[in-house]
């Protein structure tokens, strides 16, 4: 009897003790989910983890690409990211394309991750989400990708319902299926791409520290402001160039290390040269006109000019890029301010043609009112400003040099009495220019000289220059010239030279105040003045 009682008592606990239904049930359950559990450790491999539980499908399609060291050549199209438009997304509708560009931003929530792709200053919105092709595992790498990370992505250009306004192409958007990062960013930016791009109208202690700026120089060549700034900036170069080309005038290129300050004054840099001392050009004014003797006529020249100034000013630097120009002319100087003024004004409505896309990106961060010109470009005499100037309370000589307030003043006035920002200014006092300027025929006091201005600021100074060699020694030894350091200079015109002119034109200047920026530094890629010479 007592043995079918404890039969009827079913199993027993640890501790001898008979074991409830309700516990024993739940010591079932128990039992099958480790069964289940360890069923699909063994399937997945062993780690026990959620992502584990089951093969990555989608594994061949994302991951860090080897280094590049051109193992092969991959015939591949990579559309680039500003072709991503509404017309693309038509035509390739059911066909997958490839893109490159860095990862911008990224925002994962749940199975997706949307992140922006950007190229130079364009960039498009995309989405890689859990599906038939993308798995769980590929939507966390790609939330892991660090910002500015170069990376390929192959998938659909789709048409949204509502403008993305946030990218440049508004109108699509990338459904990705692959992503493969080409060449990874450091997780910690030094300034973020965002900071950089701030408009300069929000709250001042939001703005990067130009010093910042300039020290990581490359994230800023980044922004979209940036990429607008230098390709517009390559649009003056490329306008000067055609245009003077198209005049018939030949590029030539001069010489940078020379025996003698090339415009007579101390602003020079000295470099050891061998056993001796040599001096970086402050201009190539002196082979342009020696060009223009050996019968070229009409030359120009793009490179590196050197001012040994200690001007710790928004518009100066110790190095920039000179657009010079020297032709001969027939009778009178003027024939060659006629050329220049038309190249300016080619110039300005190229810009203004041609780049409407980058003056209204830079627009957004560096708000300034249009460049307005004149054709043909205004032209004053000297005394004509010093006039101007004191009816507006400003106190100067006829002979004495413009101050940089008075130039912007001046700017100010011509601006509200002509509507132009730009114009040309002749007659300079001989007092205040080099000494191979040819003196004024009628006016012991002016001289056959000019500057010209854009909002109020100097960009070009030219003048007639002495083509007689007596003369031109004469005018050096006033200016306490060495002769003998420019003896192949002088000798140059011993043997006839015509009757020229030219001037000098600063590229960062006239990039800086066609746009109405407030420093040249943002107009030069990697900017040199007394105080910084890196990166």
């Amino acid at each position: 009897m007592a043995d079918a009682n404890a039969e009827n008592e079913g199993p027993l606990g640890p501790d001898g003790k008979p074991i409830s239904k309700k516990a024993l049930k739940k010591q079932q359950k128990q039992a099958e989910k480790a069964a289940k559990k360890e069923q699909h450790k063994q399937a997945a491999g062993g780690d026990g983890n959620e992502d584990a539980e089951k093969e990555d499908f989608a594994k061949d399609f994302y991951g860090k690409c080897p280094m590049n060291q051109s193992q092969e050549r991959v015939e591949r199209d990579l559309v680039p990211v500003q072709s991503l438009i509404l017309e693309l997304a038509e035509k390739k509708k059911d066909e997958k394309i490839w893109c490159r560009g860095r990862l911008h931003t990224s925002r994962s929530k749940g199975k997706q991750c949307f992140f922006v792709l950007r190229h130079q200053h364009f960039n498009v919105q995309a989405i890689v989400a859990v599906g038939e092709r993308v798995s769980k595992q590929m939507v966390k790498f790609v939330a892991a990708i660090t910002k500015e990370s170069i990376i390929d992505v192959e998938g659909y250009v789709r048409k949204v319902d509502q403008k993305i306004e946030s990218c440049s192409q508004q109108d699509v958007e990338l459904h990705v299926e692959q992503v493969w990062v080409v060449s990874a960013a450091e997780p910690r930016l030094p300034v973020q791409i965002d900071d950089l791009s701030r408009p300069e109208s929000e709250d001042d202690l939001a703005k990067v520290n130009p010093d910042t700026r300039l020290d990581n120089r490359i994230l800023d060549l980044r922004t979209a402001t940036s990429q607008a700034i230098f390709r517009l900036q390559g649009g003056v170069c490329r306008l000067f160039r055609d245009t003077l080309t198209a005049k018939g005038f030949t590029e030539i290129h001069t010489p940078k290390i020379i025996s003698a300050a090339s415009e007579g004054g101390a602003n020079v840099f000295t470099v050891s040269y061998f056993k001796g001392s040599a001096y970086l050009a402050q201009s190539p004014q002196l082979y342009k006109q020696m060009a223009i003797a050996g019968d070229l006529d009409k030359v120009f020249t793009v490179g590196a000019v050197f001012r040994a100034e200690d001007s710790n000013t928004h518009r100066h630097l110790t190095e920039f890029v000179g657009l010079d120009v020297e032709m001969a002319f027939k009778y009178h100087y003027h024939e060659v301010m006629d050329v220049i003024g038309d190249l300016f004004v080619n110039i300005f409505k190229g810009l203004r043609d041609n780049f409407q896309t980058e003056i209204e990106t830079i627009n957004k961060q560096y708000k300034s009112e249009p460049f307005k010109f004149l054709e043909p470009s205004l032209r004053l005499e000297y005394p004509e400003a010093v006039k101007l100037l004191r009816a507006n309370g400003v106190e100067m000589g006829d002979e004495d040099d413009l101050t940089t307030p008075a130039e912007k003043l001046l700017g100010r006035l011509v601006k509200q009495k002509y509507d132009t920002d730009f114009f040309m200014l002749d007659k300079y006092p001989l007092a205040v220019r080099p000494f191979y300027t040819m003196p004024d025929p009628n006016s012991t006091k002016y001289s056959n000289s000019y500057d010209m201005f854009m909002r109020g600021e100097e960009i070009l100074s030219g003048a007639q220059r002495i083509h007689d060699p007596d003369f031109l020694s004469e005018r050096a030894k006033v200016h306490g010239i060495d002769l003998e350091k420019i003896r192949a200079y002088i000798d140059s015109f011993r043997y006839g030279c015509p009757p020229h002119a030219g001037g000098g034109i600063g590229m960062e200047r006239v990039t800086m105040l066609y746009l109405g920026l407030d420093n040249v530094r943002k107009t030069s890629m990697f900017p040199r003045d007394p105080k910084r010479i890196t990166p």
